[in-house]
């Protein structure tokens, strides 16, 4: 199994293959969870109890054991780059993505997605890593 040094670009790569118009991992879904425990509304719990700055716990932990094998990574060809992915819904219910939350600051992970073609999202989305343009242009990857 892959191990990704970069939460926030893992994500990512969760979004697309979870997330996705054709999932090929189970779906997580933190509202039916947290109604599991007597929580209606996951963005007015995280309010309520301070928590909307931060990735739940339950969610973090959830996605940070994931196993992504390397036949699926290998499937990923677009990233979406959006600060608006469902992913971040599951992670941190009401965050507004003013913050810096879910900003990659690492591509070190791009080895993991070796058939990576397009990015997406690149300039309003969540990356915070310098050189990234050319980065992504060594590899040989298209972004908008």
């Amino acid at each position: 199994m892959s191990q990704f040094h970069d939460f926030n670009l893992k994500l990512l790569v969760i979004e697309e293959l979870m997330y996705g118009p054709e999932p090929l991992l189970p779906v997580y879904d933190l509202p039916a969870l947290l109604s599991e425990r007597g929580i209606g509304d996951p963005a007015s719990y995280v309010l309520t109890n301070g928590l909307h700055a931060e990735v739940l716990p339950e969610s973090r932990a959830h996605f940070e054991a994931l196993e992504i094998p390397a036949e699926l990574l290998a499937r990923v060809e677009e990233l979406c780059f959006d600060a608006g992915a469902d992913v971040f819904r599951h992670c941190a219910p009401a965050w507004d993505g003013e913050d810096d939350l879910f900003d990659v600051r690492s591509l070190d992970d791009l080895d993991l997605l070796p058939n990576l073609r397009e990015i997406t999202f690149l300039e309003d989305g969540v990356l915070a890593v310098p050189d990234a343009a050319e980065i992504f242009a060594a590899r040989g990857i298209e972004t908008d």
